[in-house]
């Protein structure tokens, strides 16, 4: 039987400013609550990874656009983790926390879907985590030659050889 967690990448004030917010921002933001709450209900641990940006990154550290969004806010048994690159393992205490709890199934979700999100999936699949990656719980901003929406299309499909794919209404924690 899997020991599951769930894993929030980077859904920080910074991702969400007014002039330019993550692709679907709302949705997203629904779509974790969702998934908070059902983990919640059946004591799943969540970790939350925040990024600290260098000064000027809208994740600066310490300032405000850094800080975990609200409508997700941490509660005090949910675990923090500090991270500086796209790799939630690199330089963290993630995989020591995961080993502590003897978790071997991470369900990911967060921003962003073509940086850190993928990063993370495939350096937890390279550890031998099993992984479902949220197919609607992860987002990210369009470039000059792609939409947002084909880009989390395009990391759904290519993150399969990693992960099970799965939308938010197939997800059971176990």
């Amino acid at each position: 039987m899997n020991n599951s967690a769930l894993l929030i990448i980077d859904v920080q004030n910074g991702m969400f400013s007014e002039k330019d917010p993550v692709y679907k921002a709302s949705c997203l933001l629904k779509t974790l609550k969702q998934l908070i709450l059902r983990a919640r209900s059946i004591s799943v641990p969540i970790i939350y990874i925040q990024h600290n940006g260098r000064e000027g990154h809208p994740l600066e550290l310490g300032t405000q656009g850094w800080e975990i969004h609200s409508a997700i806010e941490p509660t005090a048994t949910d675990e923090i983790i500090q991270k500086t690159t796209p790799d939630s393992f690199f330089h963290t205490s993630l995989a020591e926390k995961l080993a502590e709890n003897k978790i071997n199934h991470l369900v990911i979700a967060g921003i962003q879907s073509d940086i850190c999100v993928d990063t993370t999936c495939r350096r937890a699949f390279s550890r031998g985590f099993d992984i479902t990656l949220v197919s609607d719980g992860h987002s990210t901003w369009g470039s000059n030659e792609l939409t947002a929406q084909q880009i989390i299309d395009h990391h759904n499909g290519v993150l399969q050889w990693f992960a099970k794919i799965a939308s938010v209404k197939e997800i059971h924690f176990s």
